[in-house]
């Protein structure tokens, strides 16, 4: 088996049993833009000191899964030209919005990676954060990332799935158990199989962005497939569970040659 099979088949066990999500009364795959806006302040990391390494005065950045841009809006300056890729319109007017408040220039492009990518620019950096476990087939995802690059591709991943921090709350009102891979080193070795050798650090992250209570509540009550009527059960368990202040994260990166 192929590091790709691995990977596809681990991202395809945290698929949300049949029974389970017929009783949903709406869809639980919901990306929210109140969870991807950006932050006044945006707290350095090595995966923004790794881009920025690689860019010049004026330089250009293409943000894959840009949500409302933190990735690439963490790089100006020296980036002057921003292009955001986004499958949901409402992130991609927040990235405009972002972008236009810091005084640089930006495009946007809707559609899934790599579907657009014949359509996106070449840029001297590429980011995509917090994307990849999202992404079944990654290999041409990454592939495509690689391609549109000039200098250094970075993404940007938790060092376990992001639905591991409700693993409790499937466990509680559910009765589910729910799995623990891919990993960065997983995703390391798709890369060496499509010959793309990556450099790999971690680091704590820590959340900058608190939501309000009752979007909490809201989400995370979707993401469960529960029905509105079971609010106030799923307003006891996060309080009684609070999210973490800081995550393992990683940071890949690699240069082109």
């Amino acid at each position: 088996m192929t590091a790709a099979d691995r990977w596809r088949e681990a991202l395809a066990a945290w698929a949300i049993p049949e029974e389970i999500l017929a009783q949903a009364p709406e869809s639980p795959f919901i990306h929210p833009p109140a969870l991807f806006g950006v932050p006044e302040r945006i707290a350095d990391s090595p995966s923004h000191a790794r881009a920025r390494e690689a860019l010049g005065e004026g330089a250009s950045v293409l943000d894959v899964g840009c949500g409302g841009g933190v990735a690439a809006m963490a790089l100006v300056p020296p980036a002057r030209r921003l292009t955001g890729v986004d499958q949901q319109a409402a992130m991609l007017e927040m990235f405009s919005e972002n972008a236009h408040a810091r005084g640089v220039e930006s495009d946007t492009l809707e559609g899934l990676w790599p579907d657009v990518a014949d359509r996106a620019p070449l840029a001297d950096v590429v980011t995509c954060h917090h994307v990849v476990y999202n992404v079944g087939d990654v290999g041409p995802f990454l592939v495509a990332l690689d391609e549109h690059a000039r200098h250094r591709v970075v993404v940007e991943m938790p060092t376990h799935h992001p639905l591991t921090s409700m693993n409790d709350a499937w466990r509680h009102f559910w009765g589910l158990e729910r799995p623990e891979g891919p990993t960065p080193s997983d995703l390391v070795a798709v890369l060496a199989e499509v010959g793309i050798a990556a450099h790999l650090e971690t680091f704590d992250s820590t959340s900058t962005r608190p939501l309000d209570p009752a979007l909490a509540v809201t989400f995370t009550r979707v993401r469960l497939c529960l029905p509105a009527s079971r609010d106030d059960e799923v307003r006891e368990f996060l309080a009684a569970h609070p999210a973490p202040t800081t995550r393992p994260t990683a940071t890949l990166w690699w240069d082109r040659p």
